[in-house]
C-alpha cells in the first residue's frame, strides 16, 4: 500500500471520527475504517463520551472475519487514557487482522506506544504516525485535559488587517464574512464551555449557541466572567439571562459583587459561582480548578479585547483562534485586539505553535497553541497591566 493511499483511508477515519464533534467529552474523539481489495467495508466512531472502542464496535458489527490481508486505520491507538487498551487490542487480536495502521499515539507519554507495542508482540505489523498531525489535531482538547489535568482555555479574535477589532466609534459588525462565522459556529458545538467578559455582554448580547444550517440550536455551558457582576446591574439584564438555556448559563465573579445582585441572577435560574479574589478580577487559577472539579474540559471564549489580553498578560490563554479579514483601518484610536504589554524584543514575544491556517471566502484564519516566553528570560513586567 502506498503512502498516498495510507493517507486517504486515515482522511476517512479521521472524517468518521468527526462525527463524534463536541459529544464525547471528556474521551478523545476516534474514527476507525476497514479496508479489503482497496475498499473501505466497515467504519466506526465514538459517538458519546464512555462508549465502547470503535474497532471493537467495527469489528463486532461486521458479522464476521475480517480477510487475511484486510487492513484497520485507527486515528488514535488503543490507550490506557481512552480506556481502550483492553477492549479494543482484544478484539483486534481476537478478529485475525494482521495490519493495523494508526494516526497519533496516546497523549500520555509514559503510556504512549502501548496499545502498539502490545498488537506488535502479538505479532501484528503496526505502522504508525500516518497523518499524525491531523489526527493529534482532532482532539486538541482532550490532549490538553489528559496532559494537564486542566481545561484547555481557548480564545477567539476577528481582526482587520492591521489587528483591529472596531473601528474608533466601535462598530464591529461585520469585520469578517459569513463563511469566517459559520466556522465559529462549527468550533462553539466543539468546545463543552464558552465564555465572554461582561463588557461584550452589556454590549452585544450574545446569545452564545451554536446556530449551524439543518441543525438544531445546541447550547452547552456559558460562562460570563464579571468580577464586579455589573451585568446584573442592568435593568434589563441580557438574554443568556433569560432565554430557555439560562440554567446552562454560570456568572462567574468575585466575593467584591454585590450579595443582591446575585439573588437576582438565581432567582432567574441563572447560576453564579463566586471566587475570592483580592483585586476584583475574576482569578483564572481558581476558575480552572473549579472546571476541572466539574469536569468541563474547554472552554472557548469569545471576549473583547480588554478579557482576551488579561488572559494573555497572566499566562492563562493556551489556544487562541484569530480570523483576520481583507480589511485596513489604518487608525490609531480604532480598537486594538492586544493591547498592555511591552514587548521590546521579538524574542520576547507571544507566539503560536502546532499552527494551523484556514481560509473562509476571502477571510484568513489561524490558530495554534500559545507558546509564552520563558519567565526566566522575561521581566514580566514587560506584560503590563491593562
Amino acid at each position: 500500500m502506498t503512502r498516498t493511499e495510507k493517507e486517504f483511508f486515515m482522511r476517512a477515519a479521521l472524517d468518521e471520527a468527526r462525527k463524534g464533534w463536541g459529544k464525547t467529552h471528556p474521551q478523545p474523539m476516534i474514527g476507525a475504517v476497514l479496508v479489503e481489495k482497496g475498499k473501505i467495508v466497515a467504519s466506526e466512531y465514538v459517538g458519546r463520551s464512555g462508549a465502547r472502542s470503535p474497532e471493537a464496535r467495527l469489528l463486532e458489527n461486521l458479522g464476521r472475519l475480517p480477510s487475511k490481508t484486510a487492513n484497520l486505520f485507527l486515528t488514535l491507538e488503543p490507550g490506557p487514557s481512552s480506556n481502550r487498551l483492553e477492549s479494543g487490542v482484544k478484539a483486534i487480536l481476537e478478529s485475525g487482522l494482521k495490519n493495523v495502521f494508526i494516526g497519533a499515539g496516546d497523549p500520555v507519554l509514559e503510556q504512549e506506544n502501548k496499545g502498539a507495542d502490545a498488537l506488535k508482540e502479538a505479532g501484528l505489523k503496526v505502522e504508525r504516525r500516518i497523518l499524525i498531525e491531523d489526527c493529534t489535531d482532532l482532539n486538541l482538547i482532550f490532549n490538553h485535559w489528559v496532559k494537564h489535568q486542566t481545561p484547555v482555555l481557548a480564545a477567539k479574535s476577528a481582526t482587520t488587517m492591521d489587528g483591529k477589532i472596531a473601528c474608533r466609534t466601535g462598530e464591529s459588525k461585520w469585520i469578517t464574512g459569513e463563511a469566517s462565522r459559520q466556522n465559529v459556529m462549527h468550533w462553539r458545538r466543539l468546545f463543552p464551555a464558552i465564555g465572554v467578559g461582561a463588557g461584550t455582554l452589556i454590549e452585544d448580547d450574545p446569545r452564545l449557541t451554536s446556530r449551524i444550517d439543518g441543525e438544531e440550536e445546541w447550547c452547552g455551558v456559558r460562562f460570563v466572567m464579571d468580577g464586579l457582576l455589573r451585568t446584573a446591574m442592568e435593568r434589563f439584564l441580557p438574554s443568556i439571562y433569560t432565554d430557555d438555556f439560562r440554567d446552562n448559563t454560570i456568572v462567574v465573579t468575585t466575593d467584591a459583587a454585590g450579595t443582591g445582585y446575585i439573588r437576582r441572577l438565581e432567582t432567574e435560574g441563572v447560576n453564579v459561582w463566586v471566587l475570592p479574589t483580592a483585586n476584583m478580577k475574576v482569578p483564572f487559577p481558581d476558575f480552572r480548578k473549579k472546571c476541572y472539579d466539574v469536569g468541563i474540559t474547554g472552554i472557548y471564549f469569545e471576549g473583547g479585547s480588554k478579557l482576551t489580553s488579561e488572559m494573555l498578560q497572566i499566562r492563562e490563554l493556551d489556544y487562541h483562534f484569530n480570523y483576520r479579514a481583507p480589511l485596513l483601518l489604518g487608525d490609531d484610536k480604532a480598537v486594538p485586539v492586544y493591547r498592555g504589554m511591552r514587548i521590546e524584543k521579538l524574542s520576547h514575544a507571544i507566539r503560536l505553535e502546532n499552527v494551523r491556517h484556514e481560509t473562509f471566502g476571502d477571510d484568513q484564519m489561524m490558530r495554534g497553541h500559545v507558546s509564552y516566553p520563558s519567565r526566566l528570560e522575561v521581566d514580566e513586567t514587560v506584560f503590563g497591566n491593562d
